[in-house]
């Protein structure tokens, strides 16, 4: 069987996810989620001119004055009123400007003796000091696009253009199975020929900042029967199990999938570590297998569960993005499955781990990045760029 490219793998496992189902909900409970339609300013802002500066609101053509100060305009308290000739009023930061002023005088270039006002520095530019209305933006403006992230900064701009909820992209129902006999909960005793069971927690950490609601189906046994049970009673979105999906005649997550009424939809990448992933649907949720080895169960979580989980709430630009670093040392060429080396990031150079053996899950825990070799690519040499993508 031919090994489907990670490029394609990734478009695919995407194309498992359903369409985003909508909700509004609280700004508040929107940070973090995806907009499943264009936020759009319903209010100008600033509304009017505002005073950008500490100081006296006065009209250009009057400088350099004498002004008379006759009112004060701070913000939430307005000047009513409008300045004639000669006249000023004290403005602070934020206040909006009097009808007629159309510049600040910021008050470090200014005297005042009671009531009268003199210019003492420079002065300002026409229309200085002034931010003019509908400067951030106008009704109407797309503040946020649909499939973008509301970020805090973002779910801000929403709320000051006049939102108080926002539709976004409902939680993802994410069932996770572990399965394998040799596996016991962490922290528990265990024999020579068992293993505390880890994936499960590396994939509740990996989509912890994203809007799921986890399903923990514990650890499953190498046993059609309660593997096909567990598949035909789970209710979600998406079912990611670890383990079993290699070619062992203890791997049965492809049967049991198929007995179970589910597809397949593909098996094998081209990928280092992480080969024997396998991709599928079962009723209206996406499965996803990935392979029970613990550095490729994180690594095919991080290039396919987590965009999946992202596109499925929503997500317009659900993949992970790789920058540029400066090779510390050469790398061999590599060979025919994308390679995705565990690493450190030291400012803009990056160094790879001395053993990439997939069983070292320790060396993983002490990488911040991954260095992605493509397929067939060449040799490289100390200074070289390299395509990494960061950890978190």
């Amino acid at each position: 069987m031919n090994l489907l490219p990670v490029a394609d793998a990734q478009d695919r496992v995407l194309a498992l996810g359903r369409p985003a189902r909508s909700e509004p909900v609280p700004i508040v409970d929107a940070i973090g989620r995806w907009a499943t339609k264009d936020i759009v300013a319903q209010r100008t802002q600033p509304a009017r001119p505002l005073s950008a500066m500490d100081g006296y609101a006065i009209r250009f053509d009057d400088l350099p004055g004498p002004f008379r100060v006759v009112g004060e305009s701070a913000a939430g308290r307005s000047f009513h009123g409008r300045l004639a000739g000669g006249v000023a009023t004290r403005i602070f930061t934020g206040a909006a400007m009097p009808d007629g002023a159309d510049c600040v005088l910021v008050q470090e270039e200014a005297a005042r003796d009671g009531d009268k006002l003199m210019l003492a520095g420079e002065g300002p530019v026409r229309g200085g000091n002034v931010r003019r209305a509908g400067l951030d933006f106008r009704t109407g403006d797309v503040l946020i696009a649909a499939g973008d992230r509301i970020t805090p900064a973002r779910a801000a701009v929403a709320a000051i253009g006049g939102h108080g909820s926002l539709p976004v992209g409902r939680r993802v129902r994410v069932a996770i199975a572990a399965t394998g006999d040799e596996l016991v909960p962490a922290g528990h005793p265990i024999g020579d020929d068992q293993l505390p069971e880890t994936n499960c927690l590396m994939l509740a950490g990996l989509l912890a900042d994203l809007p799921v609601d986890r399903i923990d189906l514990g650890i499953l046994p190498d046993r059609m029967d309660v593997l096909v049970d567990a598949f035909r009673r789970v209710d979600c979105d998406l079912l990611v199990t670890t383990g079993g999906a290699s070619v062992g005649d203890h791997d049965l997550i492809r049967p049991a999938l198929a007995e179970a009424g589910g597809t397949l939809d593909f098996w094998r990448i081209a990928l280092r570590p992480g080969k024997p992933m396998l991709a599928g649907r079962l009723g209206d949720a996406a499965v996803l297998g990935l392979p029970g080895n613990p550095v490729s169960a994180y690594i095919t979580a991080l290039l396919f569960v987590r965009p999946l989980v992202a596109r499925m709430a929503g997500a317009a630009d659900a993949l992970p993005r790789t920058i540029a670093a400066t090779l510390a040392h050469p790398l061999p060429a590599n060979g025919a499955r994308q390679d995705y080396l565990r690493a450190t990031l030291t400012g803009a150079t990056v160094s790879t781990a001395a053993i990439q053996d997939s069983s070292m899950l320790r060396t993983l825990a002490r990488s911040d990045c991954l260095i992605v070799r493509a397929p067939n690519a060449p040799a490289a040499e100390a200074g070289d760029s390299a395509e990494i993508l960061q950890l978190a």
